[in-house]
């Protein structure tokens, strides 16, 4: 996977999200895609699960950058700030492997916000 070709499905991801075109994901994602939303979330499979779950128009901007990219697997750090009725900020790190046709077949997000505490007794 070259790094070029990991950026590039992150900018038709936020395209399609951003534009809320679920019709495009079959371009992204696996028939049989996994969607992890939290490293120990059981996920959602396939593309309908998916849409459902992007079924969601509020505003924001995003920025990414790569982190690591390999033959299969990509780590790409999201940023990505709502900007609507209740604003809210992320920063994630997205664990893509991807299928030999460059789409993803599976999809973790390891996401952080503002007051989330590093440690589970919250100090």
């Amino acid at each position: 996977m070259a790094t070029t070709d990991a950026m590039t499905w992150v900018a038709g991801y936020e395209q399609a999200w951003r534009s809320q075109d679920t019709a495009r994901l079959d371009e992204l994602f696996t028939p049989d895609a996994r969607y992890l939303r939290s490293p120990y979330d059981a996920g959602l499979h396939g593309i309908e699960a998916i849409a459902a779950f992007w079924d969601d128009d509020t505003t924001f901007a995003m920025d990414a950058e790569l982190v690591i990219a390999d033959d299969r697997t990509a780590v790409v750090r999201v940023e990505v700030r709502y900007t609507g009725a209740e604003p809210q900020e992320y920063r994630d790190l997205w664990v893509l492997r991807f299928a030999d046709d460059g789409r993803v077949r599976h999809f973790e997000e390891w996401a952080y916000w503002p007051g989330l505490h590093w440690s589970v007794q919250g100090r």
